[in-house]
């Protein structure tokens, strides 16, 4: 059942410089300066997240994704080099492009996020990254990147890969009443619950679709099951969400039921909240996969 090394997956979308401010006693207040007891400088994104916690799940990872532009990027490369994801699919910002930014505000277990985005979403031709051997699955790290280009569902069907996609807070997107068409094409959708509230799906047209709906503290959920999310003390949540897609991704790649691959998902999740920032440390996970398959074969 354990994916066999090589580029099972392949992860797009936009790639910020994350500066992630934690130890803060509130969020800022205009016309008043708050401060920080500590700041993390990283690659960032959802994308990048997931196929960094798969990298460490031992499942091949790749991502496409453009490399903001400069006083960041190479700060950005260099941990990215890291990290065991292949960057092959990856472009450098044109020049004219301003750097691709996120502000990430830890606070009372929460955080909101200021971002910066600018030109292209993913590089111009990944047809070469999706025809890779091996590959069978495209992750998409956020809505709106799909919407952008729309135009990865017909090349990854095309050449015989299972497709999920995550929301990301975006509120003109979200506002949108048009998604149910392009969500019933993947095969997997990954919100967390306030995103899954503001959208508006017409759950009937989505029948082929499973959706995972990640639910902070209280766990995750499909449909009428629920799995509970670890008890662990936190320390930042930034990036929690994609290392579940990663954890789900890894065992249901792997063959496992949506049960188990929701507690990889979770277990993974809980190790990503006692990480500061998005992706930076995080240790060898190949146990999560392999303990969830376990489970799986027993029934539990």
């Amino acid at each position: 059942m354990s994916m066999q090394p090589g580029h099972e997956v392949l992860c797009v979308g936009r790639l910020y410089c994350d500066m992630v401010f934690s130890g803060m006693e509130g969020l800022p207040v205009l016309g008043q300066e708050s401060f920080a007891e500590a700041v993390q400088i990283g690659p960032g994104g959802g994308a990048y997240i997931t196929a960094a916690y798969l990298a460490r799940m031992g499942c091949g990872a790749a991502l496409g994704a453009i490399i903001p532009a400069q006083p960041f990027g190479d700060a950005v490369m260099a941990e990215m080099s890291r990290s065991g994801v292949s960057l092959e699919a990856c472009a450098r910002a044109r020049p004219q492009d301003a750097p691709q930014i996120t502000v990430a505000m830890v606070a009372d277990g929460d955080r909101a996020f200021l971002t910066k985005r600018t030109g292209a979403a993913i590089p111009h031709d990944l047809s070469a990254a999706l025809s890779r051997p091996g590959l069978s699955h495209l992750h998409i790290g956020e809505l709106t990147t799909l919407l952008e280009h729309p135009e990865l569902i017909d090349m990854a069907r095309a050449r015989g890969l299972t497709i999920s996609l995550d929301c990301a807070w975006d509120k003109d997107t979200l506002a949108r009443t048009d998604l149910t068409d392009l969500i019933a094409r993947v095969d997997l959708f990954l919100p967390n619950a306030e995103e899954r509230r503001a959208l508006t799906l017409d759950p009937a047209k989505l029948p082929n679709t499973i959706i995972v709906v990640k639910d902070g503290a209280a766990g995750a959920y499909c449909g009428a099951l629920r799995v509970p999310a670890r008890a662990v003390t936190p320390v930042d949540t930034t990036g929690a969400g994609d290392a579940f897609n990663a954890g789900f991704l890894a065992a249901w790649l792997a063959g496992a039921p949506i049960k188990a691959a929701m507690q990889a998902g979770a277990a993974a999740g809980a190790v990503a909240v006692t990480l500061p920032g998005g992706a930076a440390g995080v240790p060898d996970l190949r146990g999560i996969v392999t303990h969830q398959q376990a489970v799986a074969v027993q029934g539990g």
